[in-house]
């Protein structure tokens, strides 16, 4: 699998850079310090950002000036009624940049178009061939270009890029037709040279982990237990706002295939299981069963990372309703004093939102 591609910091003085969004391939670190700080933080003041940061008051200036000039960041209005001038505040402007992201499931493809701060702009699902003689590919490449044309033409220049977000868990690769992980590797050159566009590219949990701390729910915590909730639980530590994917990822056989394999014995029908979005319908004690069994295995892996790692808070992603989340959320809090444990907010699409994260991360935050 390979790494994210990562842009590292600009050593240039912004003067000495070409302006635009696609003549910066890498920006100095003090931009990517405050739009860093902007994407945590809505509606701060320079005054802020100089005490966050540590940065001088006129380096402070002249990065506002060059990103709102570049159309990165938007000014509120003047908030009066305060000693001394009225103070305006900074945000980061959501038609600044945007990205797509693109997760490849075992069962489905979904195609995600995001602003700068997160907000779902296009989205489909497209089924995965069945067979590993079929192909989806010119729909595939046809949904990536639906989801840039949702832009008028003069914003394409302020895509950042596409973010692909691949399984690397063997046994979900093992659900999709045969050689389909060789076709998965060859994705990155294959939409860079039919799309135009730079593709990053990461394992699919460690991007919606990303996506969830960029995004969502995570946004303002440095420490804390991933988990996602896809065909199996996975699982990804977060320490200092870094993402630790090990290199043998461990997945359990915990999530909604066995939740669906345990409603077809009760003689259920389960398609509503993998839609996103959708309300399940009550599933009575298989359903109750599943969830302590899964509950069981979120609080093994917090009490085993414990022992090294004490983490105070636990964050569980989903495309499953997040009233199931909550709800799975609460029972590992009663069974684990002292731990908080919170519901993700990216709903839809957890791993393509993740993916669309990947090109902002690289390009102009600090990580």
């Amino acid at each position: 699998m390979p790494d994210m591609r990562f842009a590292p910091p600009n050593p240039l003085r912004i003067a000495d850079r070409a302006s635009g969004l696609n003549a910066v391939s890498v920006r100095s670190y003090n931009e990517r310090l405050v739009l860093s700080l902007l994407l945590q933080s809505k509606d701060i003041t320079r005054l802020e950002i100089g005490e966050r940061t540590g940065l001088s008051a006129q380096t402070v200036s002249v990065i506002v000036r060059s990103l709102e000039q570049e159309g990165l960041i938007a000014k509120g209005e003047a908030q009066r009624g305060r000693v001394g001038p009225p103070t305006v505040p900074i945000s980061l402007n959501p038609e600044g940049a945007y990205s797509v992201g693109i997760s490849i499931g075992h069962q489905r493809v979904e195609v995600v178009l995001v602003d700068f701060v997160g907000s779902i702009r296009f989205h489909t699902m497209l089924p995965m061939p069945a067979h590993s003689h079929d192909s989806n590919h010119p729909q595939f490449m046809r949904s990536i270009e639906a989801a840039i044309r949702i832009l008028p033409a003069d914003l394409h220049g302020r895509i950042a890029g596409i973010g692909l977000a691949l399984p690397e868990d063997k046994a979900e690769l093992e659900l999709a037709p045969k050689g389909a992980q060789e076709r998965f590797e060859a994705l990155q050159d294959e939409i860079e040279k039919e799309i135009g566009y730079p593709v990053y590219v990461q394992n699919d949990i460690t991007a919606a982990a990303g996506g969830e701390s960029m995004f969502g729910m995570a946004k303002s915590l440095s420490d804390y237990l991933f988990f996602y909730l896809g065909a199996r639980l996975h699982s990804r530590l977060i320490l200092n706002h870094q993402i630790y994917n090990a290199h043998a990822a461990v997945s359990f056989d915990v999530g909604i295939l066995r939740l669906e394999r345990e409603v077809r014995k009760a003689g259920t029908l389960t398609a509503q299981l993998w839609e996103r979005g959708s309300v399940w319908p009550g599933h009575g004690a298989v359903e109750t069963a599943w969830r302590e069994e899964l509950v069981a295995q979120m609080k093994k892996s917090v009490e085993a990372l414990a022992q090294f790692v004490p983490v105070p808070t636990v964050v569980l992603s989903s495309y499953a309703p997040r009233s199931l989340c909550q709800a799975i959320c609460s029972d590992l809090e009663s069974s684990l004093p002292g731990v908080h444990a919170v519901a993700g907010n990216i709903e839809r699409s957890p791993k393509a939102v993740g993916a669309a994260s990947l090109p902002f991360s690289s390009r102009f935050m600090v990580r």
